[in-house]
């Protein structure tokens, strides 16, 4: 094959319901079905992005939770190649892995929240108050990643510990393709509002212990869909 060739999908213009929701199945599924050889370069993001009828950067959201999957690779100056027709064993988030998160989270989000609960300021609950109605009310999924993880560094900018302000912030890309691949994969964006919003309450109310229990219920969860996805794959 001359990898030089960019796959396109013809004429398979996408029906929305999440415009990225559908591309990434309609690619998985080509990927998995072999339909696209490994070692086949996939079209370029403006290609894509007119051949399904949506924006590009719905293209990019798609594109990035294939390569999670270990489906796919973007190479600079390159282009995106075809690498695999069965998705990896956990999830790769750029220079971390899902199971590297799951190792990690809860010691450094779980506390971040337990002190937030004690030392939040009005400030602090302004802006997390304002990201949760951000994020009840946002219709773009990659908007609403980026609320995410922005909900989640304020939980530990408001702990007023500076370790765990500087590792989520180190972190945040990473969680922020996590949460863009459970959400196209699994539909967690309703019951993360939830559990965001239990979250911010016991914070708000000065409840170390609810907001111990709120996070740890909340980082549980992300880890069962994770664990979902890669037991489906």
């Amino acid at each position: 094959m001359n990898l030089s060739d960019s796959w396109t999908p013809g004429q398979q213009r996408i029906e929305r319901r999440s415009a990225a929701e559908a591309v990434f199945h309609a690619l998985r599924t080509a990927i998995e079905n072999q339909e696209i050889p490994i070692g086949t370069k996939l079209g370029s993001e403006a290609t894509l992005a007119a051949d399904y009828g949506v924006s590009r950067s719905v293209i990019r959201e798609a594109l990035r939770s294939c390569a999670a999957l270990g489906l796919t690779r973007t190479e600079t100056g390159r282009g995106t190649f075809v690498i695999s027709h069965q998705p990896t064993q956990e999830l790769v988030l750029g220079s971390f892995s899902s199971e590297d998160l799951h190792e990690a989270r809860p010691h450094i989000e779980i506390p971040a929240a337990t002190l937030a609960a004690s030392r939040r300021s009005e400030e602090d609950l302004e802006r997390l108050s304002g990201l949760i109605e951000q994020m009840e009310h946002e219709d773009d999924p990659a908007a609403w990643v980026d609320l995410d993880t922005a909900f989640h560094a304020a939980v530990a900018l408001a702990s007023k510990n500076s370790v765990f302000n500087k590792v989520v912030s180190d972190i945040r890309e990473a969680m922020a393709r996590q949460s863009e691949t459970v959400n196209l994969v699994a539909g967690r964006r309703t019951p993360s509002n939830e559990e965001h919003r239990a979250i911010y309450q016991a914070i708000a109310d000065q409840n170390s212990q609810a907001a111990t229990a709120a996070m740890t219920a909340h980082l549980s969860a992300v880890q069962d869909a994770v664990s979902t996805i890669v037991r489906s794959s």
